[in-house]
């Protein structure tokens, strides 16, 4: 009986070791600890930088393939030393705000190592903003500059900056005083030379040798504590927040998503979004990873040219990225080397992760969960991992994390299983949202645990299952519904290429289930049809009373669905009441 009692606390103390995939079912209740043989970095991101460029000066470090750009790790290096001293000399200091307004370019990345290395505070602003988002997001962090380009596509960023503040025109560049943006001092302009404002060029010129030197002392005051980035969340309920991410936070979360050989990875995510600037970025500094940028604006089609022309061994995207690629016609055409990809940014359907297996060839696909706020990346699968692992869970636990599912309502931590809200503690967890003491209370618990507001559950070997967010629930005649089991139900429809559930106003139920279906080109398909193969599937209150065919979906600039107006669309559609 003692070495019985002896063989349980062994257990209890064992945790789940994640150096390698769990294979043993250790876990008695929704609550894991990753523990690891792998100590966490304590290295700010100018000095992982360094060690990678002493290790593989010669490496291609980035490739932007639309712009022909092409940069070794010494070059890269060499420049964002070049930048960061030009910054001091434009009169930026440790912990001012720089706003970096625009698509997946070389400098977007340049300036994201050189702030790093001024010790000045990078602002991921979204390149789909129009004037009043902007305004809003640079007023709230107190931005001292702004780096963009003249315009891109249909987004004229130089005029809407003039929109705001009209006193750029008549200010000499770095002396902007403006009523609206009080912080507001310099302008960076990337391409062709405005009023008021610096230009590139000038920038990199500036760093005299005072400044070289001043660059130098300052690094022995960087702390891996310090913040170093700011990304406004989506903001779809209310004004967006300003997750503020430290060093140690996103330098760490690279380390442990990149622990990989080295490999060419295909970007095509959004470098303003923490997938791209940390999964891709800070991977890049912290393992010395290649990374190809396809085009400045999402383009699946030259995505595919990419991984062809650059023989990419591994690929970024979210769902919605995929599911483009794997229906681009002339797919079989090309010759692609891809080994494996991170599938992650919003859930991932089941039949669209078994497509890229399948269709792309891409054995090694991981899905990984994560929020901002835990910059960004939590939970991961393994590329060994079963299909069924891969395409219905997000993998288990990461290195040095904690995390538990529970009750909502009661904050009690729900038996294996069981559906609840997931929390996560560890070094991934956010310093603040940026000037905003309430709502980072109202996030972070006194006692360290953040809130996703994901619904989702654990099994013994802490692999997680994600059910949606508690804000799309669907609360149907007092039945707790959640769209993201209906949406991976639908897409085993042989001519549905993507569903998105939605819950719309009813007199009588309160909310009724609306399915938002785009179909597989050439196919035509009624409603009962849906309805019908639904019946005996799934439970009768979860079949969608009302069925859209559509052709595209609201989406953020990152390829998330925004369900909040997906819902007033349908709503319209269905000549609804809108939203509550």
């Amino acid at each position: 009986r003692k070495g019985r009692r002896l063989k349980k606390h062994i257990v209890l103390i064992l945790g789940i070791h994640v150096d390698s995939p769990p294979i043993i079912p250790t876990l008695t209740t929704s609550y894991v600890h990753g523990t690891s043989s792998t100590s966490l970095l304590h290295a700010t991101l100018g000095e992982c930088l360094l060690r990678t460029v002493e290790r593989w000066p010669d490496r291609e470090a980035v490739v932007f393939v639309q712009d022909g750009v092409r940069k070794t790790f010494a070059q890269f290096q060499q420049e964002v030393d070049q930048a960061a001293a030009g910054l001091l000399a434009l009169g930026l200091k440790k912990g001012d705000r720089l706003g970096m307004w625009g698509p997946n370019i070389y400098e977007w990345i340049l300036f994201q190592f050189a702030t790093a290395k001024a010790g000045v505070i990078l602002v991921s602003v979204n390149p789909a903003y129009q004037v009043k988002e902007v305004e809003l997001a640079l007023r709230k962090v107190g931005c001292k500059a702004v780096v963009c380009p003249t315009q891109f596509r249909t987004q004229k960023y130089c005029d809407m900056l003039r929109q705001i503040c009209p006193e750029i025109e008549s200010s000499s560049p770095g002396h902007i005083k403006s009523t609206r943006l009080p912080d507001l001092r310099s302008v960076i302009v990337l391409d062709s030379r405005q009023p008021g404002m610096f230009h590139f060029e000038d920038v990199m010129q500036a760093g005299s040798s005072q400044f070289v030197q001043q660059l130098q002392d300052l690094q022995k005051k960087l702390l891996f504590d310090d913040p170093i980035n700011i990304q406004f969340t989506s903001g779809t309920t209310g004004s967006p927040k300003g997750a503020t991410l430290s060093h140690h936070n996103i330098v760490n979360n690279a380390y442990f998503i990149g622990k990989r050989p080295h490999t060419r990875i295909c970007v095509p995510v959004p470098l303003y979004h923490c997938f791209g600037s940390v999964g891709g970025g800070v991977c890049m500094g912290v393992h010395g990873t290649s990374l190809i940028f396809p085009s400045a604006g999402y383009d699946g089609k030259a995505n595919l040219a990419a991984l062809e022309s650059e023989r990419c061994t591994f690929i970024y995207g979210t769902p919605t990225m995929y599911i483009d690629m794997v229906n681009q016609p002339d797919l079989a055409k090309y010759d692609l080397s891809v080994e494996a990809g991170i599938m992650a940014g919003s859930p991932c359907p089941p039949e669209v992760v078994k497509d890229v297996i399948s269709l792309m060839g891409i054995k090694g696909i991981i899905i990984a969960y994560g929020t901002t706020e835990n910059s960004p990346v939590t939970f991961c699968s393994s590329p060994t991992d079963n299909l069924e692992r891969k395409s219905e869970t997000v993998g288990y636990i990461g290195d040095h994390l904690e995390a538990k599912i529970v009750n909502p309502t009661t904050g009690e931590v729900l038996p294996l299983g069981m559906m609840g809200e997931i929390m996560i503690r560890g070094y991934c967890v956010m310093l603040e949202y940026w000037g905003d003491e309430a709502k980072t209370q109202e996030a972070i618990s006194k006692d360290g645990w953040y809130k996703t507001g994901d619904i989702g559950r654990m099994d013994a070997y802490s692999y997680c299952r994600i059910e949606g967010r508690i804000k799309d629930m669907i609360i149907r005649g007092g039945e707790n519904i959640y769209p993201a089991e209906i949406e991976q139900f639908l897409h085993t429809h042989p001519k549905v290429k993507e569903a998105q559930v939605v819950g719309v106003e009813d007199a009588r139920m309160g909310e009724e289930v609306c399915a938002c279906i785009k179909l597989v080109e050439g196919q035509d398909c009624m409603a009962e049809e849906i309805k019908d193969y639904c019946k005996g599937q799934i439970a009768r209150f979860k079949i969608p009373r009302y069925i859209l065919f559509v052709t595209s979906y609201p989406l953020t600039v990152t390829g998330k669905i925004q369900k909040i107006h997906l819902r007033a669309e349908a709503e319209k559609q269905l000549g609804l009441k809108k939203g509550k």
